[in-house]
């Protein structure tokens, strides 16, 4: 066990679609001081997102898609995302070429990780593995557009750098992880140019 937590008692809230946690913990301060305190921790896997670059024509590769906790918050169109999706007992890689093959239409070749930060730790243990890869015309497999049986209906974007990059600035594009690609591309553009 930590030196700073200790996990006093542990209560399953929900098991459903995701695993709902609550904890009371004891917790040291930094000043030394142990607290009791009460925390609950959302389950629902770990996950990856790529985003695609055609390096020769300066384009982009994003799906749309309905997200229903934004419609819920006020935000009723579909939501401009990286391609994107969870582990389920595959490593992050294998992951995300499933994904892009399924969601995008594309096989890719090389990818590249990039990092792989927790999205939301104050209550949310996710952690997403960031990737990015070219693509060409050449890699198109299919139509792409999601698995049917699992109710995603996805349009697939083909998107210049400085659309996306603006996308992101005027708030077309408000998915964090994407927002978070569409910047390291432009700063890697920016220091390799």
């Amino acid at each position: 066990m930590s030196e700073r937590i200790r996990i006093l008692d542990e209560k399953v809230l929900s098991d459903d679609w995701a695993l709902l946690t609550k904890y009371t913990i004891a917790y040291r301060r930094f000043d030394g001081r142990w607290e009791e305190q009460v925390r609950q921790v959302y389950d629902r896997g770990d996950g990856a997102v790529i985003l695609p670059f055609d390096p020769t024509r300066s384009t982009v590769l994003l799906v749309r898609q309905l997200r229903f906790p934004a419609f819920v918050t006020g935000h009723p169109e579909p939501l401009i995302e990286a391609c994107a999706g969870k582990l389920e007992g595959d490593d992050p890689e294998t992951c995300i070429r499933k994904e892009a093959e399924e969601e995008l239409g594309y096989r890719l070749r090389a990818i590249e990780p990039l990092f792989s930060p927790y999205m939301s730790p104050g209550s949310v243990s996710e952690r997403i593995w960031f990737f990015t890869g070219h693509y060409s015309q050449s890699d198109r497999i299919s139509s792409g557009g999601g698995a049917e049986d699992e109710g995603e209906d996805l349009e697939v974007l083909e998107m210049t750098v400085d659309d996306a990059y603006a996308a992101c600035l005027d708030g077309r594009i408000i998915d964090a992880k994407t927002i978070m690609l569409i910047q390291h591309l432009k700063l890697r553009e920016a220091t390799h140019t």
